[in-house]
């Protein structure tokens, strides 16, 4: 490309996109990918900012696919993951979108209310008698 020739631009398909931007849910390849929302990022960044300062996280990550996007969280950067807070476009019957699983694979909530579920993440130790 030369100084002098323009810059092309493509245009945008006509139509308006209403609601979630299509950039946001669709992938490289024109399929649909799972991702969270602003309101549920702002939910699992409070937990996450409160558990930061408290010493007890250091570091997360986000993956986002097809079927499922998740929230991995680690005390350290160079470790497994602590939890994994996931979001699935294909939960069983019965049971939520948002799940809450520990480093042993082990489920700790279900459900379809993301606060209810990061409740789990929060609750502290507790003297027992």
């Amino acid at each position: 490309m030369s100084e002098s020739e323009p810059i092309r631009f493509c245009p945008r398909p006509a139509g308006r996109i209403t609601g979630r931007s299509r950039l946001a849910t669709l992938g490289r390849d024109g399929s649909s990918i799972t991702s969270f929302d602003r309101d549920e990022l702002a939910a699992i960044l409070a937990v996450y900012g409160r558990k930061v300062a408290a010493g007890e996280w250091r570091d997360y990550t986000l993956d986002m696919g097809r079927e499922r996007a998740v929230f991995s969280i680690f005390r350290r950067a160079s470790e497994y993951p602590l939890y994994r807070i996931e979001k699935s476009t294909r939960p069983p019957r019965r049971h939520g979108a948002y799940s809450v699983v520990a480093a042993t694979g082990l489920i700790l909530k279900r459900g379809p209310d993301l606060k209810r579920v990061l409740s789990v993440l929060d609750r502290g130790l507790s003297l027992v008698d």
